[in-house]
């Protein structure tokens, strides 16, 4: 789906959540800030087209508040479908420790902007300071989904940086459960996971540009019974 022919109220709403975002943003202090760009290709889809390709930009900063992540991805099948997803997740610090096992606690939320919906998610999370991790961190929702009746999900995030031979290399991804929607589906589970090599050191590079692969297991994907996706995708994911 083109972002020009996006429903009005997507487009107001996702506007409204920038706008909100960029005015908290203006005098808070910003700590860190990275923005990718990230290419995938894959083969076993389910639910549609199994031949895709996917341009994801993603943006993350941390504030003196909390933190942002955020992320739009441009699918686009093999039979000419083309549709547009984005995500927006602010985490807003509750409490943060020091010298111990738990980083902070937040108040979390994230808006899944898609193809004539809106979903709202909103819950608590627990970032741990884990040996061997850039990020580990637990988040558990309500969802306030639009159209559906509501539900619960669990999040897990993970980064891991380690090497080999002299060659740099990082293990991330995400768990989500979501659980069963009474009339619509059984509980599904979204295990995405990237190995990626860093190239930047060979090309004489500052920032890192990642080679590697994604695989996805999505059990039930969309609420759908025996609907389970296996799917690796080539990966190219260039900081900038």
């Amino acid at each position: 789906m083109e972002i020009s022919t996006m429903p009005r109220s997507l487009i107001s709403i996702s506007s409204l959540v920038l706008l909100s975002l960029t005015s908290a943003n203006a005098s808070a202090e910003q700590y860190w800030s990275d923005a990718s760009l990230t290419y995938l290709n894959g083969h076993q889809y389910e639910v549609g087209d199994p031949d895709r390709q996917v341009l994801t930009f993603e943006y993350v900063a941390g504030y003196d508040w909390g933190k942002l992540f955020s992320f739009a991805d441009r699918l686009e099948s093999s039979d000419g479908f083309k549709e547009t997803y984005i995500e927006l997740s602010p985490e807003y610090y509750v409490v943060e420790f020091e010298d111990t096992w738990v980083k902070n606690i937040s108040a979390s939320g994230t808006a899944e902007v898609g193809d004539g919906f809106t979903h709202y998610l909103y819950g608590l999370g627990v970032a741990f300071d884990a040996p061997g991790f850039d990020f580990l961190e637990l988040d558990a929702y309500k969802r306030n989904n639009d159209g559906l009746p509501n539900n619960y999900q669990l999040t897990a995030s993970w980064g891991a940086r380690f090497s080999i031979a002299n060659t740099q290399w990082l293990y991330d991804g995400f768990i989500d459960y979501a659980s069963g929607i009474s009339g619509v589906g059984p509980a599904n589970l979204n295990f995405t996971s990237q190995l990626k090599l860093d190239l930047a050191p060979y090309l004489n590079i500052d920032s890192p540009l990642y080679v590697g692969v994604e695989y996805v297991y999505w059990r039930n994907k969309f609420y759908i019974d025996g609907v389970n996706e296996h799917n690796p995708n080539l990966l190219v994911k260039w900081h900038f």
